[in-house]
């Protein structure tokens, strides 16, 4: 046993002086493309990552939680009573209560655990460490207590517990992705139906990588901006009349902004609008297989954010603009903005001169030095042992 899975197994042998029943693991995910169209019912491409949040655990008879956190030291206990409403738990272990608060508003009968958490998800870069955590509890807690709740009801569950304990307005993706998402292949998510598709993305075969620059810009993820957009997108809806944004088609887009009172509601509708289409043109490529093709559609993904969503900052354009430069085939930023990583489709054998030259334009513009590394498609939230 080694990396994080000991980790969180030798934490919980620390804290709780014996072993754990199992170890459950979740990952981060990249979003391929597709920004800010989850909460629009729109679709995404995201795939999992290989690095992981695990959870060590074992079933107490007992109505209560304890959970201890390797990156804080902590450990933090809950019990029923806490779960009953949210806000009864704070901070990180937030998300751990949530998970249970919502299962048990969904009536199913969640086991008393131990756990211990480790993680290998970078916090605050865009990859969606939160929604890891979830899916990691809430698998471990299912196994643990036998639960009937089948693998495509829990993303919506986990996005509950974020959404209502939490209180971060998050869209479906991030807990499809840690949950759902297949090794080798990208999880193309209609947000409204729920249903996925499993596309191929061998980027070995293709000689191809997807190079993961962190521009070390803090990723404010459940602050006002998020929030705001959110709420600019539904203002948009209602006066279109339609459900949401994904209802306007891309042929129509033109007289549906004519239809907006203000430059700011069309400029964030036209991204939407937009960004759908290049998620289905995307898809359509890489059926056919031709991934090396869908670098134009990313760089125009990142074009639209910065300009239309205006969710980017110096970092990741300098990031974007450079891998572009460098000869990568596509880049865009990837998460919900202001910050986080970038993302961009590179040849494997030019991985590392591109991600040299970011660092080298980071370094002259005096930003913090970014972190990368190289992301194949990995698997969605299972048992490790």
């Amino acid at each position: 046993m080694t990396g994080v899975a000991a980790r969180a197994d030798a934490g919980f042998r620390q804290v709780y002086a014996e072993p754990p029943t199992g170890r459950w693991a979740a990952p981060g995910r990249v979003n391929l493309i597709g920004e800010h169209t989850d909460y629009n019912d729109g679709f995404v491409l995201p795939f999992a990552l290989p690095l992981r949040t695990v959870v060590a655990a074992a079933a107490r008879p007992t109505d209560d939680w304890t959970v201890w956190s390797e990156l804080t030291g902590e450990t933090v206990r809950f019990g029923a009573d806490e779960v009953t409403a949210p806000g009864r738990v704070t901070g990180w272990a937030a998300y751990v209560a949530g998970v249970v608060w919502a299962l048990r508003e969904a009536g199913h009968p969640v086991p008393g655990a131990w756990l211990a958490v480790a993680s290998d998800v970078p916090l605050g870069a865009g990859l969606s460490s939160s929604a890891a955590l979830e899916a990691a509890v809430l698998t471990a807690l299912v196994d643990l207590g036998g639960l009937d709740l089948p693998a495509g009801h829990q993303p919506r569950l986990a996005q509950r517990a974020e959404n209502h304990y939490v209180g971060a307005p998050t869209g479906i993706m991030d807990q499809s992705a840690a949950i759902r998402c297949r090794a080798g292949h990208a999880l193309f998510l209609d947000c409204r139906t729920e249903q996925v598709e499993h596309i191929p993305f061998d980027l070995d075969h293709a000689g191809l990588a997807i190079l993961v620059i962190d521009s070390r810009a803090p990723h404010r993820h459940a602050d006002g901006e998020y929030a705001s957009r959110r709420a600019t997108c539904e203002k948009a809806a209602s006066l279109l009349g339609v459900p949401a944004l994904r209802d306007v088609p891309a042929d129509a887009l033109d007289d549906a902004l004519a239809r907006l009172p203000d430059d700011e509601t069309r400029r964030r509708t036209r991204h939407v609008v937009t960004e759908n289409q290049r998620v289905r043109d995307t898809v359509t490529l890489l059926r056919a297989g031709e991934i090396r093709r869908i670098g134009p559609l990313l760089t125009a993904s990142h074009a639209s954010m910065r300009d239309d969503f205006a969710i980017t900052v110096g970092e990741v354009d300098t990031a974007v603009d450079t891998a572009l430069a460098a000869g990568a085939l596509g880049a865009r930023m990837t998460g919900g903005g202001f910050g986080g990583c970038v993302l961009a489709l590179v040849e494997a054998a030019r991985a590392a001169q591109v991600g040299d030259a970011v660092t080298a334009a980071y370094a002259a513009r005096g930003y913090a030095t970014p972190t990368r590394f190289t992301a194949l498609p990995a698997a969605g939230a299972t048992r490790l042992d």
